[in-house]
């Protein structure tokens, strides 16, 4: 699939892509805390979907526009009136849209430029790696207001920062600074304000040096890692090496290292 066809797939103005190479930036945008809604839930999805068979991207950059969220998480006047058919709707459109980032074959990074709340939080747990501006507060505030994560907050955070600290984020609604999410394994980096979307396009061109190929399987991998016991990942993991012998990048990776040349990878 062509980038100008993606493009017009996520049709959704609070969704703003730029291409940098072989990363696709995207910005949240809807102003001024970046709520998550229909309407950007669903276009996220279409859009991780659609990037799975866009050869000439390798990752991805989620951040908010703007210098104060990363993303507040869900619209709660949607949950005011108790209408639980409408509660069924959203819930089902965080799981979808949050699962479909999780799974993409390339690698994920979320920029957090401020607070990440919430259902922000939980899109930035659903990428691969997260980076956070010193400023960033990050929190899962939801049982404050009588409702709970639904979109992995409770499975992937203690998976990331070990059963304490979920519980003293999610049932005491501790809120973290930058730096004890960095302290805690919330997020790898932190970087000074308004550095952040360079710091993570930066990473993302050592993604680039990696075959694709290569990538999804290990990132597969690890996260059966999360699900499975590690006598049942192991021969996985040797198969899957295996597997990798009959795409043209194997080829190419072990060829352009003999020959001290730069890889040309074709994703294939």
């Amino acid at each position: 699939m062509k980038l100008a066809k993606l493009l017009s797939l996520v049709d959704s103005d609070k969704l703003k892509l730029e291409q940098h190479e072989h990363t696709l930036l995207v910005r949240l945008s809807n102003p001024p805390a970046h709520i998550w809604d229909q309407e950007n839930l669903s276009a996220l999805q279409r859009l991780m979907h659609a990037l799975n068979k866009v050869d000439s991207i390798y990752a991805v950059v989620i951040t908010g526009e703007g210098e104060k969220f990363f993303s507040a998480g869900a619209d709660l006047k949607l949950f005011a009136d108790g209408n639980t058919a409408r509660a069924q709707e959203m819930a089902s459109l965080f799981g979808r849209a949050f699962e479909t980032l999780a799974a993409y074959r390339g690698v994920t990074i979320a920029a957090i430029n401020g607070y990440a709340m919430g259902g922000g939080l939980e899109c930035a747990l659903a990428c691969d790696i997260r980076i956070a501006e010193e400023h960033a507060e990050l929190a899962l505030p939801e049982a404050s207001v009588g409702l709970l994560p639904c979109a992995g907050g409770t499975q992937r955070l203690p998976w990331l920062v070990g059963e304490g600290w979920a519980k003293r984020m999610i049932l005491c609604g501790e809120r973290l600074s930058a730096e004890q999410a960095l302290k805690i394994g919330l997020v790898e980096q932190v970087v000074k304000r308004g550095e952040v979307v360079a710091t993570a396009l930066k990473l993302a061109t050592q993604v680039a040096q990696q075959s694709p190929c290569s990538v999804k399987a290990c990132k597969e991998l690890i996260s059966a890692a999360q699900h499975q016991p590690i006598h049942s990942v192991l021969p996985m993991e040797r198969e899957a090496f295996l597997e990798l012998f009959a795409t043209v990048d194997q080829k190419e990776g072990v060829n352009a290292f003999l020959e001290k040349r730069p890889a040309v990878w074709q994703n294939k």
